[in-house]
């Protein structure tokens, strides 16, 4: 080594860039740009959509949040209605769709023989691929006979007959309604949980379930006291992708929710969301209206509980990879 390169060493920043490359420098620029483009843009979509929707915020104020009523003619709107289609249809898309995601993940890691790992994955994964109105479809016009025809007497009759639960499985057996909403949102948000599940099953270190099946323990028990605690973080993140895509889902819900501005003590009765309302009536709102504004104020909404989900979601998966 020269005492010139002795005296003046060269930054190890810049030895990685080849001495300050020209090319690198607009390269990570561009992708700084970008980066901050999508921020940009996230941002800009909630200013319009509050701008837009105020309107509505100023003529009902916070009770526009909690009415029910939503008559076009008096021009009256409340987003009560479409809040709590939106939140029960995902949530009860998560009570259905979890038990399945875990199973599916439990059995690829553990259980199924390596032959079959990949292919059963593979199909599982491809059900994130189809399209939400094939899943309205195929949810309208095969499933909805079917449950109404097959299932959902027999609940009314067995489960609508209980003391303090009854209320949610009683009434006419249509088909259609919040629980079949939730039912075709439980299977589109399947894959995108149980591959979650499924990847950070496979990242707990092998010593650890060698350990506990050295010390005796059954798969169950390996899964339950060993592969939970380490990856629960990450399975809650995984879950709250889930349900932030159940809560923005349009067409397969409007197909088969029933589309009733009510709410109904019965997860059998029709209902909506705040993405089938807005799908439904948008077409129908004159610029400059007062159904128009009400209609945007309900899509900041539905972007708001959005982000919040995504956001935590991505925070608790963070926080485990740091960990």
């Amino acid at each position: 080594m020269s005492a010139s390169t002795a005296s003046h060493p060269v930054p190890a920043a810049r030895a990685r860039r080849g001495g300050g490359n020209l090319g690198d420098t607009i390269f990570e620029w561009a992708c700084r740009g970008a980066g901050l483009f999508v921020l940009a843009l996230l941002g800009a979509i909630i200013v319009e959509l509050f701008i837009a929707g105020l309107p509505a915020f100023q003529a009902f104020g916070v009770g526009f949040l909690t009415s029910t009523e939503w008559d076009p003619v008096q021009e009256v709107f409340g987003a009560g209605v479409s809040v709590y289609g939106t939140v029960v249809t995902a949530v009860l898309a998560i009570v259905l769709a979890v038990p399945l995601a875990f199973g599916s993940a439990f059995y690829l890691t553990e259980l199924a023989p390596v032959w079959l790992r990949r292919p059963v994955g593979t199909a599982i994964e491809l059900l994130a691929a189809v399209p939400s109105i094939i899943y309205g479809m195929w949810g309208f016009f095969v499933i909805v006979p079917f449950f109404a025809t097959n299932i959902q007497p027999v609940l009314i009759d067995t489960l609508g007959e209980l003391p303090l639960i009854g209320a949610l499985f009683q009434g006419p057996p249509f088909g259609t309604g919040i629980f079949m909403a939730a039912f075709i949102l439980a299977i589109m948000i399947l894959p995108f949980i149980a591959a979650t599940m499924r990847d950070v099953f496979e990242q707990v270190p092998p010593v650890y379930k060698e350990s506990a099946y050295g010390l005796g323990a059954t798969t169950w028990e390996v899964m339950k006291g060993v592969v939970i605690p380490y990856t629960r973080v990450s399975v809650v993140g995984g879950i709250m992708l889930g349900l932030g895509r159940a809560l923005g889902e349009t067409m397969a819900v409007t197909f088969v929710i029933g589309n009733a501005n009510r709410i109904s003590t019965s997860l059998f009765g029709p209902g909506n969301t705040i993405a089938s309302l807005i799908a439904l009536e948008f077409g129908e709102s004159e610029t400059g209206s007062l159904k128009l504004a009400s209609l945007l104020a309900l899509g900041f909404i539905l972007f708001f509980l959005s982000f919040v989900v995504l956001a935590l979601s991505r925070y608790l998966l963070r926080s485990r990879l740091k960990a």
